[in-house]
């Protein structure tokens, strides 16, 4: 048909233009393999104003990062929506409602979930809706809607990895392991499947195995956008720390691959940020921030822009610490305050969910004044992290707070609590030295004679990992 053209999944698009549609499956390809150009989205409508699909994905682009301009994008795709493609009409029906600023999170999974099923080879939306999922802590509807399109897509690039971190969210590590090297398997360099894979290997403290995967991959990751290169960098440096290598490894990889990421001048920092705070805190936990308090202050001084604020709940949490932790209490306060002030003027529901970031946001702002007490009066003693994935983080990411109130029970006396946690842990990962430091700790603050194994346990590993 004259006018038409064929995008990467074969699906129709009215438009003449061969720049246009390149534009697109460019896009397609940066954004599920987490590139740093998905602004190449932008040029489709300057190649063909009237393609309805340059523009609705344009305005679905630009609506996080120059949100003035969305208007543009979306009237243009409004305008020549008649003349569009049965399957253009269909992405802007979801897109549309997806960056409408008071759309229901359940409705948008609906409404991706129905075009998925006219539309399976559409990853995009795919993955558009499972960012989502993972915002709402449902991981579960993540799994059901890409089991959904898998028997249609079983050979393309992205989808094992797409596949493989809603299995590990959901703890099916094996299945998770073997969908992540298939997807490895058809694109050695899908950033998503070597990530996918690396948390698995670091949740079976498999810590040397997961350190030399990804070193040899990184070769392949200059082209990732600043979150995924220095995310994967983190759990590096995560696998060295949790392994009980020398600190100053731990050092290098965050001078080496985390903070020099900010030298590129197309990095996004706080993308950056959130991956160098959610290791510092790790850092702070374990008694070894002496060896990185330079790297602190310099953070908590670029932390004070407001600018990086209100972008995600799990930065801002991570800020409030660090602002607290260094001083600028007044400075975490504002932050908080203006945390309140957004929670109050979201609708019910997103706000009952919301809650628990904010919760946790003054959680950390105790601890990082020492009110150990406080802290832990309002994380309660049945805290479970699990229920704090709204604020936008893996069960990795979201460790780190576990290991805060285990801290704080610590550190609060609290020790029988502490003891029954960290053995239901060690349960499912009994290879990790610092939880046999926290229980030899906990049992020698009852004077319990199994403190004696615990330590004996916990330098075995250590010296185990890496001698």
């Amino acid at each position: 048909m004259e006018g038409v053209t064929l995008d990467k999944w074969g699906y129709e698009v009215k438009t003449s233009s061969d720049a246009c549609i390149a534009a697109i499956n460019s896009y397609y390809d940066q954004v599920l393999g987490y590139g740093r150009k998905r602004d190449v989205i932008l040029e489709a409508p300057k190649a063909d104003p009237r393609c309805v699909l340059g523009n609705i994905l344009a305005a679905s682009f630009i609506c996080s990062s120059d949100p003035a301009r969305t208007p543009q994008f979306l009237d243009a795709s409004k305008k020549y929506l008649e003349n569009g493609s049965g399957y253009e009409k269909a992405v802007f029906d979801v897109v549309s409602y997806f960056i409408h600023p008071d759309r229901d999170d359940d409705l948008a999974v609906d409404m991706h979930s129905k075009h998925l099923k006219n539309y399976p080879k559409d990853l995009l939306s795919l993955k558009r809706i499972q960012v989502l999922c993972f915002y709402m802590g449902r991981p579960d509807l993540s799994l059901q809607l890409v089991e959904q399109v898998l028997p249609l897509n079983k050979q393309a690039s992205f989808i094992y990895g797409m596949l493989a971190f809603q299995l590990l969210e959901l703890g099916r590590m094996l299945d998770a392991e073997k969908a992540a090297k298939e997807g490895i398997q058809i694109n050695k360099e899908d950033a998503w499947s070597q990530h996918a894979l690396c948390h698995v290997y670091q949740y079976e403290c498999r810590f040397k195995e997961a350190i030399e995967f990804m070193e040899e991959c990184s070769s392949s990751w200059s082209f990732l956008s600043s979150f995924m290169y220095t995310h994967n960098w983190w759990h590096v440096a995560l696998c060295y720390l949790e392994g009980h290598s020398p600190i100053e490894k731990v050092r290098e990889v965050y001078d080496t691959h985390v903070w020099k990421e900010l030298e590129r001048s197309d990095a996004t920092p706080a993308e950056v940020y959130l991956n160098a705070l959610g290791l510092l805190l790790r850092i702070y936990v374990r008694g070894q921030i002496k060896v990185f308090e330079d790297c602190l202050s310099i953070l908590a001084n670029c932390l004070q822009d407001q600018s990086v604020w209100y972008l995600e709940w799990h930065l801002d949490v991570l800020i409030v610490w660090t602002l607290t932790y260094a001083g600028e209490i007044s400075r975490a306060e504002d932050l908080l305050s203006g945390l309140r002030s957004r929670l109050s003027l979201m609708p019910d529901k997103k706000r009952r969910l919301m809650q628990q970031g904010m919760l946790l946001a003054e959680a950390l702002h105790e601890y990082g004044k020492g009110e150990n007490e406080k802290a832990l009066k309002l994380l309660g003693l049945e805290f479970d992290v699990m229920n704090f994935k709204v604020i936008g983080a893996s069960d990795e990411q979201l460790d780190v707070f576990n290991e805060v109130w285990l801290a704080l029970l610590i550190n609060t006396g609290q020790a029988t609590k502490a003891i029954q946690t960290i053995e239901k842990q060690l349960e499912k990962r009994d290879g990790a030295p610092f939880l046999w430091r926290l229980l030899e700790k906990s049992y020698q603050m009852l004077e319990r004679p199994e403190a004696a194994s615990a330590g004996e346990k916990a330098r075995e590993l250590e010296a185990a990992y890496f001698p």
